[in-house]
């Protein structure tokens, strides 16, 4: 399956990021487990962080097997991450894991569902980026 969309995401069971990446009202494609994902263009990563707050298993594996594609990693602009504030240092550490490794800015990150001050801050935060990408 191929990417066109410059927001590309996955979501867990809990369908956390999958619901606040349907409030941001973008274009979006899901990666899907043992489903291997193409990207056709620049695009920002949004992902959970697994783990309950360790290091070991914060990057879903769904996302390590995207990101294990060159022409992904090549792509990949930024990252968004969701977490969980109960895991103190760890909230959202996915996301500055996959910033660090693929050398790209860690854009924002929002606890489980986010807030609509998160969607809105999202939201007006890509556009500026694509802005200024261009």
């Amino acid at each position: 399956m191929q990417s066109t969309a410059p927001l590309i995401y996955f979501s867990s069971r809990s369908e956390n990021c999958h619901r606040f990446v349907q409030k941001l009202n973008l274009q979006a494609t899901r990666i899907k487990e043992d489903e291997p994902l193409q990207a056709t263009q620049p695009f920002v990563l949004l992902c959970p962080t697994y783990g309950g707050g360790g290091v070991k298993g914060a990057v879903p594996k769904a996302v390590i097997q995207f990101l294990n594609i060159p022409e992904n990693r090549q792509l990949i602009r930024g990252v968004i991450a969701s977490g969980n504030t109960n895991f103190g240092s760890a909230y959202g550490l996915a996301g500055d894991i996959i910033a660090q490794k693929c050398q790209v800015p860690f854009l924002y990150r929002f606890e489980l569902l986010g807030t609509p001050e998160d969607v809105k801050r999202v939201k007006t935060g890509l556009s500026t980026f694509w802005s200024a990408s261009k």
